[in-house]
């Protein structure tokens, strides 16, 4: 079993007898609160495989951010329906992670590229504190849809190893459905960002802030806790892409992903 693995299955089982408390969704949680997860890239790649995650969406929801975009239109065009219940009728979700990413609102109204300058900073200046990226606009919640759970990241070279790795800041972590997304996602845009500046993609670590199970989900936790886990996959990227925002979805692989039958839960809204 790998590490990644073992550390989640162990704060699902922690969450079960957690105590239980309300939420703005009204379905109510069982809630810890300061919980980290560093996950090892050098076992595979963090896709669980106690139940089967929906890879596409992850991958088409990540290449969705790192296009800046903010209406599900493109998510659709790919059969990706997981934004659909949070926009509005014209699929619009406000200015969330992809704009904030790559289209920040600068003081003087410029649109800053928060994400293209770490990866400046990553080939000019690979030990600077300030490769990081924020979502969490403060002027523009209010138009947002749904705030961001995962508000921060920030990596973390080093030159002498060539290694790269990711720490973010996560609000808000749905263990159940979001969090087993949020892991795979950051790990790979780590993949795609090391890639494309001649590192090898190290560790992600997740700080998470209010970490919780929602009651209605609590079955299929237990379910999965009951199974065995195998092997984690492995991803490939396209060698002959160098630029990120070259890269397409069509450019990841994953490889080998074994995994139990899928777990469907509600969606909390």
């Amino acid at each position: 079993m790998s590490r990644y693995e073992r550390a989640y299955l162990s704060l699902l089982e922690r969450l079960l007898s957690a105590p239980v408390r309300m939420d703005r969704t009204g379905v109510g949680t069982r809630g810890l609160f300061g919980v980290q997860l560093d996950v090892d890239l050098s076992e595979g790649f963090p896709l669980l495989t106690t139940k089967k995650v929906h890879f596409k969406s992850i991958l088409f929801e990540l290449f969705w951010f790192l296009r800046g975009e903010t209406n599900i239109r493109y998510l659709h065009e790919h059969q990706v329906t997981i934004w659909d219940e949070w926009a509005d009728e014209a699929g619009e979700l406000g200015p969330i992670y992809g704009y904030q990413w790559r289209r920040w609102p600068g003081y003087k109204g410029e649109a800053y590229d928060q994400l293209g300058a770490v990866i400046r900073s990553l080939r000019e200046n690979p030990y600077s504190r300030r490769l990081l990226v924020s979502a969490w606009n403060v002027a523009q919640l209010p138009e947002m849809k749904l705030p961001p759970c995962h508000v921060l990241f920030q990596f973390y070279a080093e030159p002498d190893s060539q290694r790269l790795s990711i720490q973010v800041y996560q609000r808000s972590a749905d263990v159940f459905l979001g969090l087993p997304f949020n892991v795979a996602s950051y790990a790979l845009l780590l993949h795609l960002v090391a890639h494309c500046t001649g590192y090898t993609p190290h560790r992600v670590v997740f700080a998470l802030g209010d970490v919780h199970l929602y009651r209605n989900h609590e079955e299929q936790a237990r379910i999965q806790l009951s199974r065995t886990p195998y092997p984690l996959p492995q991803i490939a990227l396209n060698p002959f892409k160098r630029e990120l925002d070259d890269f397409t979805p069509e450019d990841v692989t994953l490889l080998n992903y074994q995994h139990h039958p899928a777990l469907p839960a509600p969606v909390a809204v």
